[in-house]
């Protein structure tokens, strides 16, 4: 292993950094990604030497991911000999460490805000395995030290639970980090233990809610946090009021592990609980995201993931009962407590009777056993169709809004990068929800005309077109920004032309919190999710918009080079003009939509290729030389898979 005092590798990159924290020019072999975390440092505002107050985060009282990781930890920390392992939690605070790391008496939130580039930041925004090494790091305390970081994934919805990271002494110049393996293996017990743990409280919910549910015409709701159970008779009362009620309910349970007082009014609505879609199914049917079940029994539904959907599972029922995969232990079994009346909205048309869920000494969840008024009966309800910008399933498109979603969780600036119509603007209007955005359209006036006092009250801004800002309104960005990093702002940004330096630093700044969103053609599988709902709703009495298999075919295998905005300019033009009946043919279709590609499709391997060098190319706002420097090729190989692949669907 490299030592600290012969690294040569590292020598060059030493040099760098000390030109970099004295402000004189820097050579041109710093790696881009590298470069740009110490402009984030700086950016934010991070100490190089420590020196001043340190963030000191409020840990959570009870942590799950601390809790199922614990025995594991504990049985590898014997193993790590000179080396040190620290667990965090999604945000980035040091939940768990053994071993001793320089400054880690002091930092205990990794979060690039505190303390710059590290292992841990950059394996929790990439979601695979990072190592950072001793001048890479931004603090000086740091310099000596080679850390190597795991992301820790929910079993169930692949949402980023923490990271699990290994430190030792300066390693460069080896390949892997020694304690690559070890990380790696600690993460995949630390992630299995989660999985035994997520399927017993399943096992646990679901038996209090067969008990409950005596039969199809009881209207019953199992709740922890993740699952939801709803009978066929719940579906018809509990309005989406009803449902966050409960969860509320469920979630001061869980976190008091104690009965509140009788008729003690709910905690007020953080805004965090899961969402419910449903549809009208025959006879006031079941709830749309969850399988049919003929005889009544309950839906499985999971509340908002990292990818932006609702997770389910989708066992059958053979008996009309809920289907849920399950182990032969049997041996789980919740402690009963008195039932109590909880306090509904007012024009809940209903009452809710609740019962806590234990296992263990611990609160899981609640069963609510709901019932109409008698002077007020169920209305069935018209739910609007799915935000088009969250329509689609395919894994780029969920990947991407995943991690919008997640990070607008935070109000501070968000970059939403792809093509002309890919559909950045609908997200962020999606990521705002009801909040109403001051809106700056740089295609339309490429002068803001905003100033920071109009959102210092909150009030988000919404920049569309970014690479349209006149130069003066750009520098303006970049002052707003270096002055109030937290200001609520969602900006659009479609790469063309190379940037020029000061909308380039604009970039940088936003590249810690920016999301790519995949092209139409890297996601056709999601073409037949998008039609409804772009197509406008038929007129009463005529039947909605369908296609033969032909024509899906023919929309799937299209290119579309406008994207989203392409593909509803084609489906409103055949709703508004067509003159005959049943579904849409192939003939039907524009000229360039109806004729077959005439080059061969990609294979899953060559797909991938051309995605990953189409992501790099639009990162580095379509700089070849950079992007092929991400990539690890060299231009030419660039250049040349660039020719082999046009003209390829």
């Amino acid at each position: 292993m490299t030592t600290v005092e012969h690294s040569p590798t590292l020598a060059p990159l030493r040099q760098a950094r000390e030109r970099f924290l004295s402000d004189r020019p820097l050579p041109d072999d710093v790696p881009d990604e590298v470069l740009a975390a110490w402009r984030r440092a700086r950016f934010f505002g991070v100490r190089h030497d420590l020196d001043g107050p340190v963030h000191d985060p409020e840990l959570p009282a009870d942590s799950a991911l601390l809790e199922a990781a614990r025995p594991v930890l504990d049985r590898i920390a014997p193993a790590l000999g000179h080396s040190a392992m620290l667990l965090t939690d999604e945000r980035l605070r040091v939940l768990w460490t053994t071993g001793e790391v320089p400054g880690d008496d002091r930092c205990r939130d990794l979060s690039e805000r505190e303390v710059g580039h590290n292992s841990a930041a950059l394996a929790l925004r990439t979601r695979r395995r990072a190592e950072v090494h001793g001048p890479e790091h931004f603090l000086d305390v740091w310099q000596d030290v080679s850390a190597v970081s795991v992301p820790l994934l929910a079993p169930d919805s692949g949402q980023v639970l923490g990271t699990v990271t290994v430190a030792s002494a300066l390693c460069a110049g080896c390949g892997p980090h020694p304690g690559a393996a070890l990380a790696e293996a600690t993460a995949t017990a630390v992630e299995a233990e989660l999985l035994a743990r997520s399927r017993t409280a399943e096992r646990v919910l679901l038996d209090a809610y067969t008990r409950a549910a005596h039969g199809p015409d009881r209207a019953v709701v199992a709740l922890d946090g993740r699952n939801r159970l709803v009978s066929e008779a719940a579906v018809r009362l509990a309005t989406p009021q009803v449902l966050a009620a409960l969860e509320r309910s469920s979630t001061s349970e869980r976190a008091s592990g104690t009965r509140p007082p009788h008729h003690s009014q709910p905690p007020q609505d953080t805004g965090c609980g899961p969402v419910v879609e449903r549809s009208n199914g025959a006879g006031g049917g079941p709830n749309r995201e969850r399988p049919t079940d003929a005889e009544g029994g309950p839906a499985l539904e999971r509340s908002h993931d990292a990818r932006g959907g609702l997770n389910r599972e989708r066992p059958t029922a053979a008996e009309g009962g809920p289907a849920l995969e399950r182990s032969h232990d049997t041996g789980c079994r919740p402690v009963r407590e008195q039932p109590y009346d909880l306090t509904l909205p007012d024009g809940a048309g209903c009452t809710a009777e609740i019962t806590p869920v234990r296992h263990e000494g611990r609160v899981l969840g609640i069963v609510a056993v709901l019932e109409a008024r008698p002077a007020e009966a169920p209305v069935p309800r018209l739910v609007p169709r799915p935000a088009l910008a969250l329509a689609g399933g395919s894994v780029p498109w969920r990947h991407a809004v995943a991690r919008a979603v997640e990070l607008a969780r935070v109000p501070e600036p968000l970059l939403l990068t792809g093509e002309r119509g890919s559909g950045k603007t609908a997200l962020a209007r999606e990521l705002l929800g009801e909040r109403e955005p001051l809106v700056a359209d740089a295609a339309e006036s490429p002068e803001l005309g905003v100033k920071y006092s109009e959102l210092a009250d909150g009030r988000p801004l919404l920049l569309r077109h970014a690479e349209r800002l006149a130069q003066p309104d750009v520098a303006a960005l970049n002052s707003l920004l270096d002055e109030h990093p937290d200001v609520y702002l969602l900006v659009t940004y479609t790469p063309g032309t190379p940037p020029g330096p000061c909308f380039q630093r604009l970039l940088d700044t936003l590249a810690a919190r920016s999301v790519t969103l995949p092209a139409l053609r890297e996601r056709p599988e999601d073409v037949r999710e998008l039609l409804p709902v772009l197509a406008p709703r038929p007129a009463p009495g005529q039947p909605p918009l369908t296609w033969t298999l032909d024509a899906l075919r023919a929309l799937e295998e299209h290119p579309w080079p406008g994207n989203v905005t392409e593909l509803a300019h084609v489906v409103r033009a055949l709703a508004e003009h067509r003159r005959v009946t049943g579904p849409v043919r192939r003939a039907e279709l524009p000229d360039p939509v109806r004729e077959r590609p005439a080059a061969r499709r990609l294979s899953p391997m060559e797909h991938a290729e051309r995605t990953a060098i189409l992501a790099a190319l639009r990162r580095h706002g379509g700089n070849k030389a950079r992007a092929a420097a991400a990539l690890g090729i060299g231009r030419a190989t660039l250049y040349r898979k660039l020719r082999g692949y046009q003209g390829i669907s």
